[in-house]
């Protein structure tokens, strides 16, 4: 049996274990074309049909109708950032940005390369503790659209409400929670992930844009540059990430093999209630960075006491096989990335061992 650690790393991050063995085992002979998929054009029948199975597999797991577009693209979510406001400001236009994070603000500062800014909420002098309620987001009158971070991975919030925002069209980040619940997508008109960390290996970015969104895109831009072309091609406009697609591929199927959103939501709960309960039992030893009512299931962060306690406690993980739960630089502390692929033993096993730490400390 291959040993493996409890990955927790943030992005790139874990992946299921069901998935990697179909990976290796069809990894120099894809179905019996007689090569790798890897090497496979992206215009031949086995990529076309993976291409397409990816698509629809989106669309049943979020229960969107063929209204939205699912384009796979290269170039991370900050790509994004910018090809956003391209696509979607026009002249005279502003765009609305919600401010709850590095990479939401990261977001709107490339937002504001491209045209005029407006900051309907931050919580940047609070140091992004904290998600808004509702009422104090605030945006002009018919504004291009409202961008929001559904989920803030180095902070550790996540929004558990979404902004009512009518006819103006709402659009996230949300490379860090797609399908990690159940949500009603249908109230984006476009959202966008990294699959880094949810669907599959880095390098493919799954794009999701409502067709009445997309027909009010900007013209003349630049085509690699303008959505209306990737969707217009199927995402095949150029060289795809072909075995970035071919893994989301799997990664789609073995989720629907455990109930779909409803069941991967039922296991997240668990788990994340799992470690806050084990954070929150010991609030003077294991201190929570994060408001808890915005909390989120998917990045899980604390401090501990001091310094030195904190190096002793990620190093005596990793001797326990809990790889990757330093907290990211700026920021520093503990955090553990408990996304889809993050079993619930793999918590139960990190509980146990915090509990341990603790007592020894």
């Amino acid at each position: 049996m291959v040993r493996r650690n409890v990955n927790f790393n943030p992005g790139p991050a874990a992946l299921p274990f069901e998935v990697l063995k179909v990976v290796q085992e069809e990894l120099l002979d894809y179905q019996g074309s007689g090569m790798s998929i890897l090497e496979s054009s992206h215009r031949a029948r086995e990529f076309e049909t993976i291409n397409d199975q990816t698509i629809m597999l989106v669309r049943e797991l979020l229960g969107l109708g063929t209204d939205y577009h699912v384009l796979f693209l290269g170039g991370g979510a900050s790509t994004q950032f910018a090809m956003v406001p391209m696509n979607f400001v026009g002249d005279g236009q502003v765009a609305a940005y919600v401010d709850t994070g590095e990479f939401a603000s990261k977001a709107m500062k490339e937002g504001r390369n491209v045209c005029d800014v407006h900051v309907a909420f931050s919580s940047k002098d609070e140091k992004y503790r904290r998600i808004p309620q509702m009422s104090e987001i605030k945006y002009p009158v018919d504004p291009a659209y409202l961008h929001i971070c559904s989920n803030n991975t180095i902070e550790g919030t996540q929004f558990h409400e979404f902004p009512a925002t009518s006819n103006v069209p709402l659009v996230a980040d949300m490379s860090s929670d797609i399908a990690s619940r159940r949500l009603d997508y249908g109230k984006f008109s476009l959202f966008y992930a990294g699959a880094q960390k949810n669907l599959g290996p880095a390098g493919v970015t799954l794009v999701v844009i409502h067709e009445d969104f997309l027909a009010t895109a900007r013209k003349g831009l630049p085509n690699i540059f303008s959505y209306r072309t990737h969707a217009d091609n199927k995402s095949l406009y150029n060289t795809p990430p072909v075995f970035g697609i071919y893994i989301m591929k799997l990664v789609l199927e073995w989720l629907k093999n455990k109930g779909g959103l409803a069941g991967i939501e039922m296991i997240n709960e668990a788990k994340k209630d799992l470690l806050y309960g084990a954070i929150d039992a010991a609030p003077d030893f294991y201190i929570g960075t994060a408001e808890k009512a915005g909390r989120s299931w998917m990045n899980v962060t604390m401090r501990l006491p001091t310094e030195e306690l904190e190096s002793n406690f990620i190093a005596d993980a990793g001797k326990e096989g809990l790889r990757g739960i330093k907290g990211h630089r700026s920021v520093g502390g503990v955090r553990f990335s408990i996304y889809n692929a993050v079993s619930l033993e793999d918590v139960q096993k990190t509980v146990d061992f915090m509990e341990r730490f603790r007592k020894s400390a």
